[in-house]
């Protein structure tokens, strides 16, 4: 990484309709790190990838690293195809955090791609659902449509349940995003049993 390149951030994070945006040199991802065999970052057999910054800094995170902006290491997003994609086993691929809707735009344009080779995408955001269908950055709304089950919401360590599937506390959804935008209201995903 080259740290004399400078981080452009768009968008303002009190301005109303819009989430901060982080806007790396070259079209490349800022990421904390990625696991290649996740079974806990949603159904099935998984790649996780944890993006870098996080406006949101809640207390208790269980990935405190990923909140600095400046933070985590650049990777083109082309080596993340690659790798997801040499591995037959995976089901799906989880964009988890930091905070994925700041790096919108290069994450959209992955999950088309996993998508298209028949992948789901499963993300994990601070914002809600309502906060991100009411966002009117396209960048923002590109990925939202891209997501398969999106858990929504900070976590709150008063609200800490340790016996909910794939979220840490009981305000945060597991949102059929699909099923929620065609309906124009939250559906709630149904895990397998």
């Amino acid at each position: 990484m080259d740290s004399t390149k400078p981080i452009k951030e768009n968008g303002a994070a009190g301005e109303p309709g819009s989430i901060r945006q982080l806007s790396v040199p070259g079209g490349r991802l800022r990421i904390a790190g990625t696991v290649n065999d996740s079974i806990v970052d949603g159904e099935g057999y998984r790649y996780s990838i944890f993006t870098q910054g996080c406006p949101h800094e809640c207390p208790g995170c269980h990935n405190p690293q990923t909140h600095d902006f400046q933070g985590g290491r650049e990777v083109e997003p082309d080596k993340i195809l690659r790798a997801v994609l040499a591995n037959p086993l995976l089901e799906g691929v989880t964009f988890s955090g930091g905070e994925p809707f700041c790096q919108a735009a290069v994450l959209s344009g992955l999950a088309a791609q996993f998508h298209e080779n028949g992948l789901n995408i499963w993300c994990y955001s601070g914002y809600t659902y309502e906060q991100l269908t009411g966002c009117r950055q396209q960048a923002v709304r590109h990925l939202l449509q891209q997501v398969d089950v999106l858990v929504d919401g900070p976590y709150v360590e008063a609200q800490r349940d340790l016996t909910l599937s794939f979220r840490g506390s009981r305000n945060q959804r597991l949102i059929d995003v699909p099923a929620s935008l065609k309906c124009g209201s939250v559906v709630l995903y149904q895990l397998e049993e």
